[in-house]
């Protein structure tokens, strides 16, 4: 037993684990593990828009500039976001559930710009169908 300077005595301890091993599949060679398919952006954009637009509906934020300033995004950003919200219902559907490929949220903001849900919808039919 050691001390050290003069006071309480230093214990030293040595200690050995002997932790048991886990038994491994027999071949994990080329096996890979199932690929998580990923979400679509302009999916998670146009359910964020959803979530948006009724965190302002409840009275939660005053306005989308709120959204922007609590984000740290910019108020244009927001914008394009919240235009998603008015699309006709069933593109919004698409766009939530889809079906296949999505073409990205950059070429679906000229779908938005367009103010007739008849527009909306033979545009969007032209857009899917160069996918």
């Amino acid at each position: 037993m050691r001390r050290r300077n003069n006071s309480a005595p230093l214990i030293e301890l040595e200690v050995t684990l002997k932790l048991p091993r886990h038994a491994t599949p027999l071949s994990t060679e080329g096996v890979r593990p199932p690929a998580r398919e990923r979400t679509p952006r302009v999916t998670r954009l146009m359910a964020l828009a959803v979530k948006y637009q009724g965190l302002v509906d409840s009275g939660e934020f005053r306005d989308y500039a709120d959204i922007a300033r609590l984000g740290y995004v910019s108020r244009a950003r927001v914008t394009q976001i919240m235009n998603l919200s008015n699309l006709a219902p069933d593109i919004q559907e698409q766009l939530l559930f889809p079906e296949g490929s999505l073409p990205p949220e950059r070429r679906v903001r000229h779908v938005t710009a367009l103010v007739e849900w008849a527009e909306q919808r033979r545009s969007w039919c032209e857009l899917v169908v160069g996918l």
